[in-house]
């Protein structure tokens, strides 16, 4: 993904303590704001693909699973993960306490990031941002140890004594960088649901949710 507005995600890797040692700032504005935003475009994301990929979710474990995605210190592990507070541009004082390091400085950029994302690319490129460095490595902590679309369709038909289980992929399109992956899922060679995604995996995942919706699989 190419960034333009190098201004806008300087600003989101600049924290107030190395604008209030410039001149109150001028020129060196803050990442509070586009922390803000980050904040609410997060919420969005993480919702939209929790109730995308996990149809078994109540609203009450979705809101307890996104808590735990968006909290501090799980956007602080990421931006580690990231690098982010190698680039982070923080003041004199910070520096010498080691505030590039702490888990709030550090979620507080990543969701800068985020928002400044947001503002340069969309919904759409927050989406693929998170789809390639967030999403793949939410583990059962973060999940909560729920069942994903493909166990949870499994496990029913099972239940329900139905038959076999397929997945295929009918269609890839894109270019080599940027793939986009169409999964079917059959039972016992009868269709049962389509799916789209960034991965082979993700779109079986998205072909499984679609199943369970699904009322009587007889």
């Amino acid at each position: 993904m190419k960034l333009t507005n190098h201004g806008l995600f300087l600003q989101a890797f600049t924290h107030s303590s190395f604008s209030h040692e410039r001149k109150n700032g001028k020129g060196h504005p803050d990442n509070e704001r586009l922390e803000f935003l980050g904040d609410a475009v997060l919420e969005l994301a993480v919702s939209e693909y929790l109730y995308r990929h996990f149809p078994g979710m109540s609203e009450g474990e979705l809101t307890r699973t996104r808590a735990r995605i968006v909290c501090e210190s799980s956007l602080a592990g990421f931006a580690r993960e990231l690098d982010f507070g190698k680039y982070v541009r923080v003041g004199k004082g910070e520096e010498l306490t080691g505030g590039r390091n702490r888990p709030s400085l550090l979620a507080d950029v990543f969701e800068a990031f985020v928002g400044a994302l947001f503002l340069e690319k969309g919904l759409d490129g927050v989406r693929e941002f998170l789809g390639n460095f967030v999403f793949p490595k939410l583990d059962d902590r973060l999940l909560g140890g729920v069942t994903d679309a493909k166990s949870q369709l499994q496990e029913r038909v099972q239940h329900l004594h139905l038959g076999q289980l397929q997945y295929r992929i009918v269609d890839v399109q894109g270019p080599a960088h940027d793939r986009h992956f169409v999964a079917e899922v059959l039972l016992d060679g009868r269709p049962l649901g389509r799916g789209s995604g960034r991965s082979k995996k993700e779109a079986e995942q998205m072909a499984a949710a679609e199943a369970l919706k699904i009322q009587d699989l007889k």
